[in-house]
């Protein structure tokens, strides 16, 4: 029984990190996720995938939309290891309530993290404009 609950409370585990809305705070927020996803002992090329993941995601919230940004890192462990990516922001939203796609200065970052993820999308709601990737242990 006690392994059984010790996996559970292993194969679930949450991370909720404001973003300070400055582009000097990319990194800070860099280095402390770094640090979670070594605690979480994820898988060497997971860890590096989901941070250039979240480096792209939460350098377009900082330089595109509106603060506050939050970014939220969920592990799953349910048959697979996955990491889901979370950044919510207050926009901006296009006619039609769909999210605007950041062009920026390279315009690569989203192409990055489309290649890198198994799965990638946006959702509005009242909380604002969520942009999420979900990444898959190799």
């Amino acid at each position: 029984m006690t392994a059984q609950l010790d996996a559970v409370v292993r194969g679930a585990a949450e991370h909720v990190c404001p973003l300070p809305h400055l582009p000097a705070g990319v990194s800070v927020v860099r280095r402390r996720v770094r640090t979670v996803l070594a605690d979480w002992n994820l898988a060497p090329d997971l860890a590096e995938n989901a941070l250039l993941v979240i480096s792209e995601m939460i350098t377009n919230a900082v330089v595109h939309a509106r603060p506050p940004a939050v970014l939220r890192l969920s592990r799953i462990v349910d048959g697979r290891i996955a990491l889901r990516v979370e950044v919510t922001d207050e926009g901006p939203v296009a006619a039609g309530g769909r999210p605007v796609a950041y062009a920026g200065e390279c315009g690569r970052g989203l192409g990055i993290v489309t290649a890198l993820a198994a799965e990638c999308g946006t959702r509005v709601d009242a909380d604002g404009v969520t942009w999420w990737a979900e990444l898959l242990a190799p």
